[in-house]
C-alpha cells in the first residue's frame, strides 16, 4: 500500500494548513509508504485508509 504525496497535500490545504502542506511538499517522497511514515500520517491527523492509491509493487 502506498499513499500519492499529493493525496497528503490536497488533504492539508483543505483542511487550512497551508504551511504543513508545504512542508510536506518538501520532505516526503513522491510515493509514502503508511506503514513506514505512521507516526507523521497520525500527527497530520490523516487517515491512510482514506488517502491510499494503489497497492505497493
Amino acid at each position: 500500500m502506498r499513499i500519492a504525496r499529493n493525496r497528503i497535500v490536497d488533504a492539508l490545504r483543505e483542511r487550512g494548513q497551508p504551511a504543513r502542506a508545504t512542508w510536506v511538499e518538501r520532505e516526503l517522497p513522491e510515493w509514502v509508504d503508511p506503514d513506514k511514515h505512521s507516526g507523521l500520517l497520525a500527527t497530520l491527523r490523516l487517515d491512510p485508509a482514506a488517502l491510499v492509491d494503489a497497492p505497493s509493487p
